[in-house]
């Protein structure tokens, strides 16, 4: 059988890949390898402190639970669809004559379930609460009348209950129905031009909650807003061929439903804008685009966080940061230690893949000496640096011979590879031709080559990345090519190393390849995790992995493609 030199080169990468790994040197204090992951249990992640999120809408107060009445009318709600931002009234008649009256309105939070463990994280899908909100207090007139205008708040989109409650039980019921919008700004400039879209009252329902954006009828991507109640914020880039381009927002839990007018949720009208694109570049250098910088709200991360500490030991680890790319150097400190002379500074990690996952060896715990410090009046203090190998969280583990007395989390952020000449000038970040010589060199390399943005139509080219992860949260990217989704890479099997593997098409000229996270759902995969393995666009504040303080950032490339 003849094989291209691209399936040669394939079939080499995955025969070779795992004995180019770097193996670890120490045991770790937990003991042996993790064949599997254990049973999946849920935790449902607490919204964090999104900045600019709105409030729970009208007073904010959540209202008492109340009865239902047995003979319950209705409130006139007039106008009762609309947009946010639009007026509304509420009427109500035939009521207690000068008696107060609490009006409602339902509403919900919503946010995701992920199932966190000493050796990765699981994302087990999204969940919603409903309850009602208190929307203002009326006061009958002498006929038992009240009349009420207010505007449409800033929430999630679909059917909302009105209800107005005297002493605790519901005695009048209406309702309003808030359709989406659509902003896309701005509407005109050059290639990589960056592009706003704003899409408005996304659902808290699961059918209701995701959003799906195209670029000339192309996935680029879906969007939430689980966090922002219901309002997506998502930004693209703008690419030829200079003309208009049609913006389209769709909805959908994942990919577009195209029929939605005829589902159980045809208020998911969506949207679309022109963009034009024109003559000219907007900044095309590689760049890397990091989340809001979100506190989270679950304290565990991953890897040993708690496991492995000697329960006796009352010292505590400190860094002088706690979170950077490879090869950062970082000042550990540690004080209430109980012995003397020196402890070993060691890095805790794991090797793996997810491809036979869980039905054999997934991954093991692995341990990195990063060096020793010396112990004085119980504290100690030494520089380490950060080792080239998987991102995400890890811990920094303080060790007097087995036991471990004091470990520290840090974050290993994703980067760039830059390329470089013989003399040392820098040739391009990230960006190169592809390699597909056998050698253990160019296998090493991901067989990545020569750093260079130009190309010619169809050659092969490469984009290498260091810092990917091993968690559901952060083990791949999704990869755009011209805002047209393409596939995913994946940083797990490769020790965080993830070099991508593309071709220049599309014609002459300037063409955009644009990273984003993605939530990994195939190895092991749980159900009701509708919308995995697909970019998300709204990363910047609505993707699980902020609640447990995961940073994973888009990056953004550009090539030339000549004649």
């Amino acid at each position: 059988m003849n094989l291209s030199p691209h399936a040669v080169r394939r079939a080499i990468v995955l025969a070779a890949v795992g004995a180019l790994l770097p193996l670890a040197v120490v045991t770790t204090s937990s003991g042996a390898a993790s064949t599997t992951p254990t049973t999946p249990t849920g935790m449902t992640l607490p919204t964090p402190a999104v900045p600019g999120a709105p409030a729970l809408p009208f007073t904010g107060v959540t209202a008492a639970a109340a009865t239902l009445s047995p003979t319950i009318g209705n409130l006139v709600v007039s106008p009762n669809v609309g947009t946010e931002g639009e007026p509304f009234t509420i009427s109500g008649s035939g009521l207690p004559a000068n008696t107060s009256v609490e009006l409602t309105w339902s509403t919900a939070t919503a946010t995701w379930i992920a199932d966190v463990q000493p050796n990765t994280v699981n994302w087990l899908g999204r969940t919603a609460t409903n309850f009602n909100v208190v929307l203002a207090n009326v006061t009958t007139d002498a006929k038992g009348n009240f009349t009420f205008a207010t505007t449409v708040p800033v929430d999630f989109g679909g059917i909302h209950d009105i209800y107005a409650v005297v002493n605790g039980v519901e005695v009048d019921h209406g309702g309003y129905e808030m359709f989406r919008t659509v902003t896309v700004t701005p509407k005109r400039g050059p290639i990589g031009t960056p592009i706003t879209i704003t899409y408005t009252a996304l659902g808290s329902s699961l059918y209701g909650s995701g959003g799906v954006l195209l670029w000339d009828n192309h996935f680029a991507g879906n969007m939430s807003g689980n966090w922002t109640r219901g309002t997506a914020t998502v930004t693209v880039r703008a690419t030829g061929p200079v003309g208009q381009h049609v913006v389209t927002i769709e909805d959908g839990m994942g990919v577009s439903y195209l029929n939605v007018v005829q589902s159980p949720v045809p208020y998911l009208n969506g949207g679309s804008a022109i963009f034009t694109t024109t003559p000219g570049k907007f900044n095309l250098k590689p760049s890397i685009t990091w989340p809001d910088a979100i506190t989270p709200t679950v304290p565990e991360r991953t890897t040993l966080q708690t496991a492995g500490l000697d329960p006796t030991s009352t010292a505590v680890a400190t860094l002088s940061q706690t979170s950077g790319p490879i090869l950062t150097k970082v000042q550990v400190s540690a004080t209430g230690l109980s012995g003397t002379g020196t402890d070993q500074l060691v890095w805790s990690t794991v090797i793996g893949s997810r491809v036979n996952c869980p039905t054999s060896s997934c991954w093991n715990f692995e341990s990195v000496p990063l060096g020793t410090a010396t112990i004085a009046n119980g504290s100690l203090s030494g520089t380490v640096t950060i080792p080239d190998g998987l991102g995400g969280w890890h811990v920094i583990q303080v060790m007097n011979g087995s036991k471990v007395e004091a470990q520290v989390p840090f974050y290993v952020k994703e980067s760039i590879v830059p390329f470089y000449d013989a003399s040392g000038k820098l040739l391009s970040m990230g960006v190169a031709t592809a390699n597909d010589a056998a050698t253990p060199a160019a296998i090493a390399a991901g067989q990545s080559g020569t750093g260079t943005y130009t190309f010619k139509e169809g050659q092969e080219f490469t984009i290498s990345l260091k810092g990917v992860g091993w968690t559901q949260l952060d083990n791949t990217l999704a990869v755009d090519y011209d805002n047209s989704f393409i596939g995913y890479g994946c940083g797990f099997n490769s020790n965080g190393y993830m070099v991508v593997h593309l071709r220049a098409t599309g014609g002459p000229g300037v063409h955009l390849i644009d990273f984003y996270p993605l939530l990994y759902t195939q190895q092991p995969s749980f159900a009701n995790t509708q919308g995995g393995m697909l970019p998300i666009l709204s990363f910047q504040n609505n993707i699980p992995g902020l609640a447990l303080g995961y940073q994973v950032p888009s990056m953004h490339f550009a090539i030339t493609i000549v004649k």
